[in-house]
């Protein structure tokens, strides 16, 4: 019997192979084949059902009450107290974007109702008889 063992797989490159790198054909003995991938999920699953907006974005109507402050005022208003009271349920960003969407949207329909009534009081001074012609 012949001590002769078989080449390492780790012998010196002879021919532009990398060093530590098995020859082509051989794997290393410890290592064995590639081990498979992982089975995938079914598609459709990446949370329980249910699951809300997650915490930490911008409200929506919190953005929508500062907008339409400026567009109609009152909408601005109801926009403005259903963001704040979302906020406080979900968590999200945006509180002072709604109080200031509700500040803007009281502020312009006050100025909006007094220009109403400047209005209808012009209107009626105006069309009252003062006696004199």
């Amino acid at each position: 019997m012949t001590d002769e063992q078989p080449p390492s797989p780790y012998e010196p490159p002879s021919h532009g192979q990398p060093y530590g790198q098995p020859q082509y054909g051989q794997q290393h003995p410890q290592w064995g084949q590639q081990p498979p991938y992982a089975p995938q999920p079914p598609y459709g699953q990446y949370g329980p059902p249910g699951q809300g907006p997650r915490p930490g974005g911008t409200n929506v109507l919190a953005i929508l009450s500062l907008v339409l402050a400026f567009v109609f005022a009152p909408a601005g208003i109801v926009c403005g107290h259903l963001a704040k009271r979302q906020i406080r349920q979900t968590g999200e960003d945006g509180d002072q974007l709604a109080n200031w969407g509700l500040i803007l949207s009281y502020v312009f329909t006050v100025i909006g109702v007094l220009v109403c009534c400047g209005w209808i009081g012009l209107a009626i001074w105006a069309n009252s008889d003062s006696g004199t012609y």
